[in-house]
């Protein structure tokens, strides 16, 4: 039986805001020097985009950071609500379609909306940057995820969550 937390990052195609909370978040861990007490990975809500790569734009932003990554998109599933502890969800409709997924006889983990954990804007929405032009709301998402994994991960070693 494996004592490690286990947190799952959802946004709608796993190409974008997801894949970018993960990496933020497995380099806060690395970081932390407690990696090996933690199980991160990402996911999607719909099927569009499962076997790709994130986001050109995505990858960048994670290169500029030094954020490796290799994963490739994939969709949730019935068995990640009892195989996590935290799922975290990007948005307000992320929320919504990760709770009417879960199953009805309840889940193991906890559904999270990440901003919460944004200690300069708590309850803030992890904007999906997939339809902008440019990438600076890809930079921006980077930034939030930063602030809210480490806020998350402060917590979550305290014992506060």
């Amino acid at each position: 039986m494996s004592d490690k937390k286990k947190a799952l990052f959802i946004c709608l195609g796993n190409i974008c805001r997801s894949p970018i909370a993960e990496a933020v978040f497995l380099k806060a861990i690395n970081t932390a020097g407690v990696a090996d007490q933690w199980e991160v990975d990402s996911a999607a809500i719909g099927s569009w985009h499962v076997g790709r790569s994130p986001d050109h734009r995505a990858l960048a932003t994670m290169k500029k950071h030094d954020l490796p990554y290799s994963n490739k998109a994939r969709q949730i599933k019935k068995a990640d609500f009892e195989h996590y502890d935290y799922i975290f969800g990007m948005d307000g409709e992320n929320i919504a379609d990760l709770k009417e997924r879960a199953p009805k006889d309840g889940s193991k983990a906890k559904i999270l909306l990440l901003g919460d954990y944004d200690p300069q804007q708590p309850g803030a929405i992890i904007r999906d940057p997939y339809y902008d032009s440019g990438s600076e709301g890809f930079e921006q998402c980077y930034v939030q995820c930063v602030r809210c994994c480490d806020s998350f991960l402060a917590k979550a070693q305290k014992g506060d969550i």
